[in-house]
């Protein structure tokens, strides 16, 4: 079979489905990844997959190649991602593969690799398994074993078990008709929470807003409901529920850089070691309240591989991305879950007498983009960022290059990246003035369009 190297991406695998992923595809990456992991002297993997319409073909290919490479399964089915990731510790495992393309559109679908059940798979190794499925792979002569796991109960049982509500709030919940519509109402049953669910049915058809709550017009539905329902609070979760978008009692959109300083507020006197993570896309307010607050700034660059490896091996306990990936690793095991982010601040609010939006009352005041997707493809979306930095160079501007390049001025930031999901420049712009974000985004888009004509 054809391989296509664009599939193989910085932190995972992902494509859009018959063209590049399908089910020969996943039963080689699955008979590849077998092999891999019986050369670590291991036997045995877990697998789950999303409620995407392709995931369930993909998901038995997958567990086809893996048992003909001699590798024992734990299959646990339909579940979300942080389930996935929960499993590695129920079942004491070090590997696993995720079917999921997260946000991204229906037409999409990938895989979610770990080699060590500690963070995903992302760059060199990444591209080590694009060249082992390249090589003549060993099919064994003993097969694998499925083992069906349902982990519902356990997961639903840990996550809820340390979450201490003072009173009762009202909240409304958002699926998007994700992969979280399956477990969501067992859990905030469970803590008794007075919720209204909307779009918590499961439809791979994503026919209500495509699940992605980074983007604030698919949180308009969850806005307007909490208006009309006069809820305190509103979550919602994207296509694999990893991620996490928040409204407050008004309906207004509160972005993920100040839901982290919500939360930091509330956990930093906590904290022993007062070291936060947070992205290059990150508005200069959380880094200002970070250091008021007493703790140490870290800058990451953006991925949740890449976040979650970096609270892994430096044992940070709190951290987070503007796309919406949040990390707690005070009272759990520090990997990024939507649901159980929205239970923490859930917490919040039930012990305190201020409304939602009170709870960023004296943040510095900047004034953001949100993030600006720019097509082109995949080869010039990497030359571009080259070109800006290059440009920053000449005009001899302050610039980080851990994340594409971020042009750091006095009073704002021009970042611009290459999409670590798709073949396009994803841009973003911050000032102290909403003029000089204007004179600032209009230097670096001109100067981009310029690039691509």
């Amino acid at each position: 079979m054809i391989i296509k190297d664009n599939v193989f991406r910085s932190y995972d695998i992902r494509g859009i489905y018959n063209d590049g992923i399908d089910g020969d595809f996943a039963y080689l990456l699955g008979l590849t990844f077998g092999n891999i992991i019986k050369n670590q002297n291991k036997n045995k993997t877990i697998v789950g997959h999303d409620n995407r319409s392709s995931s369930p073909l993909l998901h038995e290919k997958l567990i086809k190649g893996l048992i003909d490479s001699g590798i024992n399964v734990i299959n646990i089915g339909l579940v979300t991602t942080p389930m996935y990731y929960f499993s590695w510790k129920l079942f004491n495992i070090d590997s696993g593969i995720m079917i999921t393309a997260s946000h991204n559109p229906k037409e999409y679908n990938g895989f979610k690799i770990s080699l060590n059940g500690i963070h995903n798979a992302y760059g060199k190794q990444i591209q080590e398994i694009k060249e082992e499925m390249k090589k003549e792979q060993n099919i064994s002569k003993n097969k694998g074993i499925i083992f069906n796991k349902n982990i519902n109960t356990d997961y639903i049982n840990f996550i809820t078990k340390d979450i201490k509500l003072n009173k009762k709030i009202k909240v409304v919940i958002d699926s998007g008709n994700g992969t979280s519509s399956i477990i969501v109402d067992d859990i905030f049953n469970k803590l008794n929470i007075e919720y209204i669910p909307i779009f918590t049915d499961s439809n791979p058809e994503f026919p209500n807003h495509h699940p992605d709550p980074s983007v604030p017009n698919n949180l308009k539905h969850l806005s307007q409901k909490v208006i009309q329902t006069k809820a305190d609070v509103g979550f919602a979760f994207d296509g694999d529920a990893d991620r996490i978008g928040m409204v407050d009692q008004n309906g207004n959109v509160i972005p993920v850089d100040h839901i982290m300083i919500i939360i930091i507020r509330n956990i930093i006197n906590n904290l022993k070691d007062k070291r936060i993570l947070y992205d290059v896309k990150c508005s200069k307010s959380l880094k200002d309240e970070i250091i008021k607050l007493g703790g140490i700034p870290i800058e990451n660059r953006t991925g949740n591989s890449y976040q979650r490896a970096k609270i892994y091996e430096e044992n940070i306990l709190f951290g987070g991305e503007l796309s919406g990936h949040i990390f707690f690793n005070d009272k759990f095991p520090g990997y990024d879950d939507g649901i159980y982010v929205s239970l923490r601040l859930i917490e919040i609010i039930s012990n305190t007498n201020m409304k939602t939006s009170d709870l960023l009352n004296g943040i510095n005041k900047y004034y953001s983009t949100p993030e600006i997707k720019v097509a082109t493809n995949e080869i010039r979306k990497f030359e571009i960022v080259e070109e800006i930095k290059k440009y920053c160079i000449q005009k001899q501007y302050q610039y980080l290059d851990i994340d594409g390049c971020k042009a750091i001025f006095d009073d704002g930031f021009a970042l611009v990246r290459a999409s670590n999901t798709g073949p396009d420049l994803t841009l973003r712009f911050e000032a102290k003035t909403e003029q000089r974000l204007n004179d600032i985004k209009n230097e670096f888009e001109s100067k981009i369009k310029e690039m691509l004509n």
